[in-house]
């Protein structure tokens, strides 16, 4: 298939649109009340602390929502009032938040369920409204709803389209794409479906398994079983290794999606030399501002004494994992939650450890005086990050009584 073509063709029907409804103003007034936080504008203009008894809070100096994913939000929200009688879909969460998430349902707008790992469209008739959310969708879907006479709103960041540009330019030149991302991850699989040739890599060492396949081979049988559903049809790593593209997901942690670029162009370079390595290596700078801001405000935060650090994100939201990863990585106690529901009653959090189930600490806050970092990913409003806050403070408060 085409993709680009595709997308083209897509992009010029009168039943996609890609921008709002020209009800800009209501609706961001709307987004005011609900999502922003006089709180957090009070903490930003005093250098990011606020002290309240013996606790201070240390805000990150860049945090929560960013503007592809406020942007998503505001068109879902016109598109409701744009569209004030017909049924509206969402073909995955608008953004892995689940209080906005939750919001939007309870304006109505259904979600498509994924029923044994497969999305559900069998509801989706003629004539609806089906947004994109903000990490995308894939090709076949895109297909799939057009096909059937749907009204499409495109909410996906313009920079997961920039790392879609790069794919089609890698199989434009038969390179084969080598993803940095979770192969299961929605914007992912966005992404490999405008691929050709594609391997999903998780990490730095995968990657590495991969660089010293190409160089000194090894078992295919293993490669294949390491990389099940990381990779396009027919994935041959004998063949398809020998001309490469980096891609990311755009919310994966920026020094490792380096580190994995300078890999492999270490390794195309020791196998085909520096006459050859242009023909073989293919790199575009797909990070994403919003993502590198936050990873090198943590990078700033964790350089304070602090007691421990609460990272506010929905589990499932992968650029919020990252942000703790950092805090680990400095061995500094760290609590991911999705919302401060998961704080109290009583000094206890209800939390998520990297890579873990649900957890419930007790006593996590210790006793005197403490230093609280504060953060939060790009799907994460202020308001929630204010509640948090507050009930760090109230916890405190009522652990000195």
């Amino acid at each position: 298939m085409d993709t680009k073509a595709f997308k083209r063709t897509l992009q010029q029907s009168e039943n996609y649109h890609r921008r709002g409804f020209g009800h800009e103003a209501e609706v961001s007034q709307t987004l005011k009340s609900e999502y922003q936080s006089n709180l957090i504008g009070e903490i930003r203009a005093n250098h990011n602390r606020l002290k309240r008894g013996n606790v201070t809070i240390v805000l990150a100096e860049s945090f929560g929502f960013c503007w592809g994913v406020e942007r998503a939000v505001a068109i879902a929200y016109e598109t409701r009032q744009h569209f004030p009688t017909e049924r509206i879909w969402i073909t995955n969460e608008i953004i892995h938040n689940p209080g906005v998430n939750q919001r939007l349902k309870e304006m109505n707008v259904h979600f498509i369920e994924v029923k044994d790992g497969e999305k559900d469209f069998s509801g989706v008739k003629a004539g609806d409204v089906v947004i994109l959310p903000a990490f995308g969708a894939t090709v076949q879907e895109m297909q799939f709803l057009n096909d059937r006479g749907c009204t499409i709103v495109d909410t996906t960041c313009p920079w997961v389209s920039k790392v879609w540009n790069s794919v089609e330019k890698h199989k434009k030149g038969e390179y084969t794409s080598i993803i940095h991302g979770k192969y299961n991850h929605e914007e992912t699989q966005a992404t490999s479906s405008f691929a050709g040739k594609y391997l999903v890599v998780l990490n730095l060492d995968q990657a590495q398994y991969v660089a010293d396949y190409i160089l000194k081979g090894g078992d295919k049988a293993e490669f294949m079983a390491k990389f099940k559903n990381a990779h396009s049809a027919g994935f041959d790593p004998d063949r398809d290794l020998e001309k490469l593209g980096i891609a990311n997901q755009t919310t994966m942690l920026k020094s490792e999606t380096e580190q994995i670029g300078k890999l492999f162009e270490r390794t195309m370079l020791q196998k085909y030399g520096p006459l050859e390595l242009n023909q073989h290596f293919l790199a575009f700078n797909t990070i994403c501002d919003a993502t590198q801001e936050r990873q090198d405000a943590m990078l700033n935060l964790v350089e304070e004494k602090l007691d421990a650090i609460v990272v506010i994100g929905g589990f499932n939201s992968s650029n919020t994992t990252h942000l703790q990863e950092i805090a680990i990585e400095r061995n500094i106690p760290s609590y991911h939650i999705d919302s401060a529901d998961r704080i109290g009653p009583g000094n206890r959090i209800e939390h998520k450890p990297l890579l873990k189930d649900l957890e419930v600490a007790e006593n996590w806050l210790p006793d005197g005086e403490i230093t609280i970092g504060v953060t939060s990913g790009a799907s994460t409003p202020d308001r929630s990050v204010e509640e948090t806050i507050e009930k760090i403070f109230a916890l405190k408060a009522v652990a000195l009584v």
